[in-house]
């Protein structure tokens, strides 16, 4: 069968993993209708395409934090990849180098940073951090990421408590016996998430600065008033996110809250979003209303299950592809030209 769009990659994961791992990766939180809303809110913004452009010569080139990357899409944080294809994380590095963009890194991964890092030297990665109970535990992570090189600190804040995500309940979901959280062994058990600190607020972010000279992105913010936040305690970069809409549902979609968030931070830090994301539009969509980058969660995951490195190499060539061609067909030359004026939202 032809891989030709993302949604071909999610129909192959769907048939060919296991139900518990598939069942994992696709859960939302309750009624998944945040989960849902990612992907459909995107459907409700129409371009304004302008016409006799010359489009000869495409620049789909950006920068994170004064990192060039190829293309505005990078690699979401997400936990368990050994459950998607027998490498993990070190399939999922190789992929993001190959294609010169960001990976970010989950605290949850069942590869060591050292692995991660030894499969893609000299490439960008950022690693996610969740912060736990015991801070030496977390303040070891950070340390030992910034030495392996590691170019940003990704806090995600949205987790004090995990979401209930109806299926994994139903399945009474755990990691396979052989599989590890390989940056936490001997830290906790697995699946015990209550060793998540749900006491972290702002004033942690001063705690972060004192450990690492590392860029702090926190992700998960939602809002203007923590957008606002954000910039006040010294962040660089802010990802919008709803966690794929597994935390808490009836929030709103990813799309929706990047407007928001970019009308309150006026340019100050750099915005990306993940969630929802499935075609090469719709990071021009995001582009458009202010995100600097878009990061992939499942799909990312299911290019994996697909063919390891490979399959993931080609979910970000797909959607590399999709981009350059919406952008041409909407009129931009370079991701510089993308702005405002590009987008409406639908009466409907």
């Amino acid at each position: 069968m032809a891989m030709v769009c993302l949604s071909d990659f999610e129909a192959y994961a769907k048939k060919y993993l296991p139900k518990i791992a598939w069942d994992f990766f696709a859960a939302g939180a309750d009624d998944c209708s945040t989960r849902d809303e990612n992907i459909l809110a995107y459907k409700r913004i129409r371009f304004r395409p302008r016409i006799l452009r010359d489009v000869s010569v495409m620049d789909i080139r950006t920068k994170l934090l004064g990192t060039e990357i190829s293309f505005p899409v990078g690699i979401a944080p997400t936990g368990f990849h050994q459950l998607a294809w027998p490498d993990g994380e070190k399939s999922t590095a190789r992929a993001a180098k190959a294609m010169n963009t960001c990976y970010i890194a989950s605290t949850y991964s069942t590869c060591t940073l050292e692995e991660i890092s030894a499969a893609a030297p000299g490439s960008l990665q950022w690693f996610q951090l969740y912060i736990h109970r015991n801070r030496a535990v977390s303040q070891q992570l950070v340390q030992r990421a910034e030495a392996l090189g590691f170019q940003g600190l990704v806090l995600t804040a949205d987790l004090p408590y995990t979401g209930k995500r109806r299926d994994d309940v139903r399945n009474g979901f755990r990691l396979p016996p052989h599989m590890k959280l390989k940056n936490l062994e001997g830290a906790f058990e697995v699946c015990k998430m209550s060793l998540l600190d749900p006491s972290v607020t702002w004033n942690d972010i001063y705690w972060l600065r004192s450990l690492t000279h590392l860029p702090i992105i926190i992700k998960g913010i939602l809002t203007k008033e923590d957008a606002e936040l954000a910039v006040r305690h010294g962040v660089q970069g802010i990802i919008v996110s709803n966690h794929g809409g597994r935390q808490l549902d009836g929030g709103p979609a990813i799309i929706d809250a990047l407007v928001e968030v970019v009308e309150a931070v006026q340019g100050r830090v750099e915005v990306y979003l993940d969630g929802g994301i499935r075609k090469g539009s719709d990071v021009l969509k995001a582009l458009a209303l202010g995100a600097k980058c878009v990061f992939i969660g499942r799909p990312a995951l299911w290019g994996l299950a697909y063919k390891g490195e490979e399959g993931l190499q080609e979910i970000l060539r797909i959607l590399q592809d999709e981009f350059r061609l919406s952008m041409a067909l909407a009129g931009c030359a370079s991701v510089s030209e993308i702005g405002r004026h590009l987008v409406q939202f639908s009466k409907l």
